[in-house]
């Protein structure tokens, strides 16, 4: 029985397929014509179908360290003529990988190339192996990034230290002790860069995962009325936000009890397959007195292959409700696979959340995992 649906997309890995190691080969060629692109080809794709997208990383870069016959410096020379010649940002994260695994004993000549590098792609995975091997030294170069020019290169002194770096491995001290990137964080808190923001806001939820009075006493003294600096402190609080943290919700003025009624809180179809899509409305009227700020989610408990379920919160809306006026909200979700969730038949509850407190039930059932 075949899924229906659009063709699955292709797999992240297929990033690096052969069609793109012969771009590496051609590429690498035409800066460094000695280059033997056959044997590059030859290692490059070994056993590649078996191998995950940061295996493929991974031996890319050793294949670049068995067949270039350069020295290491020689080697960052020819890639720095390739980089601009990539033609994919996460494919050119290849070459700080290459930095990772070979330049631990040429600290400054690496600082100096991930930097570089980190304009075409990303150096975020490379860099967290210097961290892991010197942080002290490593974080003092990364601190100079974020006051570079260059909104990739800010970027980077935020991204890759951040303690739970998707992707990557932990960086243990930091999720231990988040205070020596304080000074990068604050250096970033009102950055020109939406790409940096994001970056900053997204360190700072990781953080709050492990210390969140330390998120809140580093933001307590920042513009909130700034729109850059306000923006990244609700989004670094995202995760409190979406638990309820009355601290967090407090912060944005939705620290209070929702003074409203719940007139009507449907989730139809009751049952579907997956593939389709159910749409989720409330109708709220304020109870209250005065304008009320209301922060409003909603969570889907996904059911498990193993039984049970797992909840998942989700945004829905932020609003300033007046006394006695009514808001009509209504969403559509799509019901189908993800690489990073697969859903199995069964019922699957619904809830309606208002700053932090859930104040209606629904959901529906699952009935197939295939389409009619």
């Amino acid at each position: 029985m075949a899924e229906t649906g659009a063709e699955a997309a292709p797999l992240l890995k297929e990033i690096f397929n052969r069609e793109r190691l012969q771009h590496f080969a051609a590429e690498t060629a035409a800066v460094y014509p000695a280059f033997d692109g056959e044997r590059f080809l030859a290692l490059a794709s070994q056993d590649l179908d078996g191998l995950s997208i940061m295996q493929r990383l991974r031996q890319i870069a050793v294949a670049y360290h068995d067949v270039l016959p350069g020295s290491f410096e020689k080697n960052v020379e020819i890639f720095q003529a390739l980089a601009p010649r990539i033609n994919h940002g996460f494919a050119s994260m290849v070459l700080p990988e290459y930095l990772a695994l070979y330049g631990q004993d040429h600290f400054d000549l690496s600082m100096e190339a991930l930097a570089f590098f980190t304009r075409f792609g990303s150096s975020e995975f490379a860099i967290r192996h210097f961290l892991l091997k010197d942080l002290e030294r490593t974080l003092k170069v990364m601190e100079g990034w974020s006051l570079d020019e260059n909104e990739h290169v800010r970027r980077l002194s935020s991204e890759g230290c951040r303690p739970r770096l998707p992707w990557s491995f932990q960086l243990k001290a930091l999720i231990a002790d988040p205070s020596p990137v304080a000074t990068i964080l604050e250096n970033l808190k009102s950055d020109p860069s939406l790409y940096v923001r994001k970056s900053v806001a997204n360190h700072l939820n990781d953080i709050t995962k492990d210390h969140p009075a330390w998120v809140f006493d580093k933001i307590a003294a920042w513009d909130q009325n700034d729109p850059r600096t306000g923006w990244i402190m609700k989004q670094a609080l995202r995760t409190l936000i979406k638990k309820g943290d009355n601290r967090a919700l407090h912060l944005f003025g939705a620290g209070h009890k929702a003074q409203v009624t719940v007139d009507a809180f449907t989730v139809t179809p009751s049952a579907l397959k997956l593939g389709g899509s159910v749409k989720i409305a409330a109708r709220l009227t304020s109870t209250a007195t005065e304008p009320q700020k209301l922060v409003i989610d909603y969570v889907v408990h996904y059911v498990k292959k193993a039984g049970g379920t797992s909840k998942k919160v989700f945004k829905w809306k932020e609003i300033t409700l007046a006394p006695g006026a009514v808001s009509e909200l209504g969403i559509t979700r799509a019901i189908r696979d993800f690489t990073t969730r697969v859903h199995y038949p069964g019922r699957h509850p619904v809830e309606l959340i208002v700053n932090g407190e859930v104040l209606a039930q629904g959901g529906f059932e699952l009935v197939d995992r295939f389409g009619g």
